[in-house]
């Protein structure tokens, strides 16, 4: 989960509800990365992250007490293993692109066992794009879009765009180009290079405000969860 701390609380994004942020971003983007697997690349995106469900899992607090951000925590095989299972129940393509995602977010100290996973993965990823018919460029290009819509979803889940005008770098995207995001006032933002297909339009992430700041164990966080406050977080993009 993304954890932000506020004056009134923790704000809570899960995974999830950052994946569907990523795949609406993704959703506008221009159509020259659309394919014939375009439907897939959206699923794919969307649930980038679904090997991580919160409230089934039980690490989800600091020795505080507190809500554990995702940066926090280090990939575990048992998380690697249920998120290319989840996404090959639903096609091989959907699995290639969570594979190389987790290539990208395992860093460059994972443990052991998380090792072996990649190693085997990376010819596993070959053996999937021959099935598909997909050559590694194409490959590449795909998932260029997903972790570019990654990227910018966790800015604005993290609240890491800047006031003034000031340009924050998002990523390469899947035509090479590096792309900025831009407030242009308190509810819109832009992106320069303007890569999206709308002139306008708007994106929304639903949140969880938190008002303990801590808690007592797992079962306790997952209650006052539900049971939070439901907010929506909208902006309006403009080019």
């Amino acid at each position: 989960m993304i954890v932000n701390y506020t004056n009134n609380g923790w704000e809570v994004i899960t995974q999830r509800a950052h994946g569907m942020l990523a795949a609406a971003i993704a959703y506008n983007w221009n159509d020259s990365v659309k394919t014939n697997r375009w439907l897939e690349t959206l699923m794919a995106i969307a649930e980038h992250d679904d090997g991580q469900t919160e409230l089934d899992g039980m690490d989800l607090l600091t020795p505080s007490g507190g809500p554990v951000d995702f940066k926090m925590r280090e990939i575990t095989i048992d998380h690697c293993v249920n998120t290319i299972n989840i996404a090959l129940s639903k096609s091989v393509y959907i699995a290639l692109l969570c594979s190389m995602h987790l290539q990208f977010i395992c860093g460059e100290h994972p443990e052991a066992d998380v090792i072996s996973f990649l190693k085997e993965q990376q010819q596993v990823r070959a053996q999937w794009r021959r099935l598909l018919k997909m050559t590694t460029k194409d490959a590449d290009r795909d998932y260029a879009l997903l972790e570019w819509c990654d990227a910018l979803s966790l800015l604005l889940c993290q609240r890491e765009n800047q006031p003034e005008h000031r340009a924050v770098d998002i990523s390469l995207g899947p035509d090479n180009k590096n792309y900025q995001l831009i407030q242009k006032d308190a509810d819109t933002l832009t992106v320069k290079p303007w890569p999206f297909k709308p002139a306008v339009f708007q994106l929304s992430y639903e949140k969880r405000l938190m008002k303990d700041l801590s808690y007592k164990d797992a079962e306790q966080f997952k209650t006052a969860f539900l049971n939070a406050p439901l907010q929506f977080k909208t902006w309006k993009f403009e080019k």
